[in-house]
């Protein structure tokens, strides 16, 4: 099955123009890569040269952790079956991480869906503090720094590589506010919110907190409840002094002169939070405890933010490495050190180091094995995602191509038959499951559709 790439604008930019294009467009199915699409409604795929997992579609940030998961399981099977086609001896791993420690590195992006009413300068000024201080709780950490820096370990993987503040880049140049405008959806009802600045977590309150806490704050910034904070003098700067400090506590300057740490920025927009979730009289339970989970965690940091261990991934890491290199008497450029950090992020379960951790019930687990296992398969009941993995799962050799936002169909007929799919709301469980249990094929799905 093709990806479908026709509605796709990788260099419209929401800063209202579009980029020229220098490059020839680059088949799929020319290079032989891996392009697929799941039963569980996500996208796999190799993206220069590495294997990426783009989770579903979700609705909330706990289905986000169930999905990605649900990812993470999907690598290691990939990667098991990969290595029974090398020659004995050889095996294939992959690691859940940010950089190579040789001067590479590569992303994990977040997606969002934002009103298109929402003014993409506001956005950016509302976020960025948000952005450079949320790695107290989503930096992955690290040992060291590829560049001429004494940092023996730091909150995040990515913070050393980004060098602008807003920019169109995600290889280089990259910047803390992406400006990549290609919605998968209707352009005139939404945008979506490339978020290029995080860490890959594999703890899943990291993940929880970092997906729950963008979903309150753009409901805020979308209804214009946020109150007024002042900028940072210099973003880029300070995202890296908030990684190079464990301690959390450095004053960062403001452009109005004032000097604040990344857990006061925090605590400005967590109560804002708290007071339009009150104001609003929201009680979802993802919600509410997304709230308690994000003031618990800045409670904790505020003490001593090593206690962090077995919520975030840093501080999990760092007490880790802290206690190998206390037994074995080692420096921190030591390079069993290096090979510690680099397998706690291993996918493996019986062999990744924050697996083993989890395994021992060191680190705190917000979904169950059982969620995880079934949502390899199966995708989200409550968004468009469900509609495509059905589709796949029950017709895939009638669907000759897939995208985020349409599904193309060869049943028969003299031309391709294309379902669009531009709302991410509909095509849930509730509102197909009767019409896709009632129909015998893909013909006769698309006469109900279109009748």
């Amino acid at each position: 099955m093709r990806w479908d790439h026709t509605d796709e604008h990788p260099l419209r930019d929401a800063r209202g123009y579009e980029h020229p294009d220098p490059h020839e467009p680059v088949v799929d199915d020319e290079l032989g890569l891996a392009n697929t699409v799941l039963t569980n409604g996500a996208r796999f795929y190799v993206d220069h040269a590495h294997p990426e997992y783009a989770s579903p579609e979700c609705s909330n940030a706990r289905d986000l952790v169930i999905w990605d998961k649900a990812g993470e399981r999907i690598l290691e099977d990939a990667a098991a079956r990969a290595a029974i086609t090398l020659p004995p001896g050889n095996r294939v791993l992959v690691h859940k991480n940010n950089t190579d420690g040789k001067g590479a590195a590569y992303g994990t992006h977040e997606n969002y869906l934002v009103s298109r009413d929402v003014p993409f300068g506001r956005l950016t000024r509302q976020l960025l503090p948000f952005f450079v201080t949320r790695l107290v709780y989503v930096g992955a950490g690290r040992i060291g720094t590829e560049f001429e820096t004494d940092v023996p370990f730091q909150l995040s993987q990515r913070a050393d590589f980004f060098e602008v503040e807003v920019g169109l880049e995600t290889t280089l140049k990259r910047p803390l506010m992406n400006t990549l405008d290609e919605p998968h959806a209707d352009p005139d009802l939404y945008r979506r919110l490339h978020v290029i600045n995080g860490d890959a977590n594999l703890c899943e309150v990291a993940t929880y907190l970092k997906v729950g806490t963008m979903l309150l704050l753009l409901d805020v910034i979308e209804d214009e409840a946020l109150p007024e904070l002042p900028g940072l003098a210099h973003p880029v700067q300070a995202f890296q002094e908030v990684s190079h400090d464990l301690s959390c506590r450095r004053p960062l300057r403001m452009d109005d002169g004032t000097r604040m740490t990344a857990l006061e920025i925090q605590w400005h927009y967590l109560e804002a939070c708290k007071r339009y979730v009150k104001d609003q009289d929201r009680d979802e339970p993802v919600t509410l405890d997304v709230l308690a989970r994000w003031e618990t965690l800045l409670t904790t940091a505020e003490a001593d933010p090593r206690q962090l261990a077995g919520q975030v991934d840093w501080a999990t890491k760092l007490k880790l490495l802290e206690d190998y290199r206390a037994r074995h008497d080692l420096a921190w450029d030591h390079d069993k050190l290096k090979m510690v950090d680099l397998q706690y992020h291993d996918v493996r379960r019986d062999k990744g180091l924050y697996n083993r951790l989890a395994a021992r019930g060191k680190v705190e687990r917000i979904v169950t094995d059982a969620e995880v296992d079934a949502a390899i398969d199966t995708p989200p009941t409550d968004t468009r995602a469900w509609f495509r993995g059905e589709c796949i799962r029950r017709f895939r050799r009638q669907i000759v191509a897939a995208g985020w936002d349409s599904l193309i169909f060869d049943v028969g007929r003299d031309s391709l038959q294309r379902v669009p799919m531009m709302e991410p709301g509909r095509g849930t469980k509730a509102q197909i499951g009767p019409l896709l249990d009632a129909v015998n094929d893909p013909a006769e799905l698309l006469e109900r559709l279109t009748g």
